[in-house]
């Protein structure tokens, strides 16, 4: 089984069907895949020594051709409320931040799918330094596996939110392969496609195929009643107006019980009037609909303002008023930069 070898692979962007391929056209027999990816999501494995039910034969092949992937962690900060942000390097120096919130019985992980972001919402820290590249298969699944591998003693970590660094439909291939091995129960992470959430800004093409490819629940990052303000806040409203966009989502096929969750970011005197609630719920009104809103989490550089209590309040007033499910998010780890909008991904100063 001495097999030539190029470069190694990383494991982690191999999910069932790629590693069964690999191991046949390499005569070695497919069932193998199985067990293989038992070792690396159940068991937490990092060698292919402790594999004990593959022959030595076979451990030394996948040794020579493969790597399994452990992201570099630079530093982990935690938060008065308990939410702790991760920082990690990658194998190309750049890094990348997850955020793992607690709840009140489980943990719910906040993951990055590209490092940067090309998007440029104006009020997102993120999108300040531009895109500089998608993350890998591996690379998205490692921030999950390694964090759970992380926090033992804590919570049991059962929802996973894209809306960490990057846009996730920019990336659509390595994000929707790291998605069906998040959401395999067989061979993969096991998480409930109803626990895991992709939020996009807006990438109207690929929404016509996302809910084929995957049945994760659906966010779209709105954030603006009107083309108008939404153009000033998020340029990739001039590409995908606000009716093309919302077009996408009366086309997307939910099940029965779901709803699209529309994320509106609050930003004072900017799109939180009366008479942008009452637009926003025209806007929706054909829509199976819920409603997030989040108060503006300040970052430097920023001139936008958070509003007070009593304008967000009033705002969920006049959509509850419409019928519509609306909450209130409560942004933890705004005192480490871990809450909306405020990832960067850069390393800390050191202190003296």
């Amino acid at each position: 089984m001495n097999l030539p070898i190029d470069d190694k692979h990383d494991l982690l962007s191999f999910p069932l069907k790629r590693l069964t391929t690999w191991l046949a056209d390499n005569k070695i027999a497919p069932y193998r895949a199985a067990q293989i990816l038992k070792w690396l999501y159940l068991r937490q494995a990092d060698t292919f020594d402790v594999m004990t039910d593959l022959n030595k034969d076979l451990r030394a092949t996948l040794t020579r051709h493969f790597f399994i992937l452990r992201l570099k962690q630079l530093s982990v900060e935690k938060s008065v409320d308990g939410t702790q942000k991760y920082l990690f390097a990658l194998g190309d120096d750049n890094t990348i931040e997850s955020v793992l919130i607690p709840e009140k019985n489980h943990s719910t992980l906040c993951i990055s799918s590209q490092v940067g972001c090309a998007q440029g919402c104006r009020f997102c820290l993120t999108g300040q330094a531009g895109l500089k590249r998608n993350l890998s298969m591996g690379e998205i699944i490692a921030q999950v596996r390694d964090i759970q591998n992380d926090i033992n003693d804590q919570k049991p970590l059962s929802n996973i939110v894209l809306m960490g660094m990057g846009e996730p439909l920019a990336n659509y291939e390595n994000v929707i392969d790291a998605l069906t091995v998040l959401t395999d129960k067989d061979y993969g992470m096991g998480f409930s496609n109803r626990k895991v959430t992709l939020s996009t800004a807006g990438v109207v093409p690929q929404l016509a195929n996302l809910d084929r490819d995957t049945r994760v629940n659906l966010a779209i990052s709105l954030n603006a009643s009107n083309d108008a303000t939404r153009n000033q806040l998020m340029p990739i409203n001039q590409k995908y107006p606000i009716a093309d966009l919302l077009e996408a989502c009366r086309g997307y096929a939910l099940a029965p019980s779901r709803r699209i969750t529309f994320e509106y970011i609050l930003i004072k005197d900017v799109n939180d009037s009366i008479k942008d609630a009452k637009q926003l719920a025209r806007l929706l009104k054909p829509l199976k609909a819920k409603i997030n809103l989040i108060p503006f989490n300040p970052h430097p550089g920023s001139s936008f303002k958070r509003p007070d209590d009593a304008s967000v309040l009033a705002f969920q007033a006049e959509l509850m008023a419409q019928n519509y499910i609306v909450m209130i998010r409560k942004s933890k780890g705004r005192d480490i930069s871990a809450a909306c909008g405020q990832l960067r991904g850069k390393r800390s100063p050191v202190k003296s």
